[in-house]
C-alpha cells in the first residue's frame, strides 16, 4: 500500500473485532453496561449479554482465578452478588459504641461496650476484634433492620435467584457468672411480614464456665419470593441478677448475601402465618458451635 494513503480510519466502533469489543467492555463498570450501552445496539446487546464478558470481569475483579473449575450458572448474577459482598450489618463490633443499633430493651444497668478480653474473659478467635457488647441483669435487646434493596439487591435478582443468605453472630460469658443469650433473625416482605426466620431455644451458660467465644451460624436458602428486609435481634441477662454488667458478651454478628444458591426438594412457598425455616431452626439451633461451656 502507498504510503501516503494510509488505510482510512475506522467508521464505527463496531468494525473492531468482537473479542476486542469485549475486551473493552471489561473496563466499563457493569451497572453503566446495562443501564447505558446494552441499549445502544443489538451488537453491543449481543456482547454484553454474553457470560463470556462476565466471567472475564469477574477474573479482572479478582472474584476468580485462572484455574476456578467450581460450576456457575449464571456469570452476570455471579459478579453482582460478588461485587455486592459485604457484611450488611453495621458497626458489628462495637467500634463506634452503640452506633446503628435499634436499643430494644435496655435492663438493669443497660447495654454497655467493653474491650477484650474484659473482666474473666478470653480473647476472641479474631485478633481483629477488640471490643464487644455486654448486657446486665435484666433483658437487654438490640437490632438492626436491614433494607436489602438500599443495599444494592434488586427485587428481580431476590425474587428470582433467591441468593442463600448467610447470618453469623458470637456470644460468651463472663467465667464467674452465668447468663442467658439468645437471638432472632426474620426475613421480611416490603410490607414486613415475615417470611422466613431463625430464633433458636435461648442458650443459658451456668456460672464457673471456660467464658469461651461460641459462633452461631444459619444459612436461609431457597426461602419464599418477596424477602425485602432482614430483621436481626440478640442479646440476653445475666443469671446471677447481679448489678453491673454479667450478661452475655456478643460481637462480630453478621449478615452476608452469598453468590451460592441452595434449593430444597420441598416447596419454598410458605403460607400466610407458617414461618420457612422453623423446623430446621428447631432441630439444629446452632450449625456451628465451638463451645457452649
Amino acid at each position: 500500500m502507498d504510503a501516503a494513503h494510509p488505510k482510512a480510519a475506522l467508521d464505527s466502533i463496531n468494525e473492531l473485532p468482537e473479542n476486542i469489543l469485549l475486551e473493552l467492555f471489561t473496563h466499563v463498570p457493569a451497572r453503566q453496561l446495562l443501564l447505558n450501552c446494552r441499549l445502544v445496539c443489538s451488537l453491543w446487546r449481543d456482547l454484553i449479554d454474553l457470560m463470556t464478558l462476565w466471567k472475564r470481569k469477574c477474573l479482572r475483579e479478582g472474584f476468580i482465578t485462572e484455574d476456578w473449575d467450581q460450576p456457575v450458572a449464571d456469570w452476570k448474577i455471579f459478579y453482582f452478588l460478588r461485587s455486592l459482598h459485604r457484611n450488611l450489618l453495621r458497626n458489628p463490633c462495637a467500634e463506634e459504641d452503640m452506633f446503628a443499633w435499634q436499643i430494644d430493651f435496655n435492663g438493669g444497668d443497660r447495654w454497655k461496650v467493653e474491650s477484650l478480653p474484659g473482666a474473666h474473659g478470653t480473647d476472641f478467635p479474631d485478633p481483629k476484634v477488640k471490643k464487644y457488647f455486654v448486657t446486665s441483669y435484666e433483658m437487654c435487646l438490640k437490632s438492626q433492620l436491614v433494607d436489602l434493596v438500599a443495599e444494592g439487591y434488586w427485587e428481580e435478582l431476590l425474587d428470582t435467584f433467591r441468593p442463600d443468605i448467610v447470618v453469623k453472630d458470637w456470644f460468651a460469658a463472663r467465667a464467674d457468672c452465668g447468663c442467658t443469650y439468645q437471638l432472632k433473625v426474620q426475613l421480611t416482605s416490603a410490607d414486613y411480614f415475615v417470611l422466613a426466620s431463625f430464633e433458636p431455644p435461648p442458650v443459658t451458660i451456668q456460672q464457673w464456665n471456660n467464658a469461651a467465644w461460641t459462633e452461631v451460624s444459619y444459612t436461609f436458602s431457597d426461602y419464599p419470593r418477596g424477602v425485602r428486609y432482614i430483621l436481626f435481634q440478640h442479646g440476653g441477662r445475666d443469671t446471677q441478677y447481679w448489678a453491673g454488667w454479667y450478661g452475655p458478651r456478643v460481637t462480630n454478628s453478621s449478615i452476608v448475601v452469598s453468590h451460592k444458591r441452595t434449593r430444597n426438594q420441598a416447596s419454598s412457598e410458605v403460607q400466610p402465618g407458617q414461618k420457612h425455616g422453623q423446623e430446621e431452626a428447631a432441630q439444629s439451633p446452632y450449625q456451628a458451635v465451638l463451645q457452649i461451656f
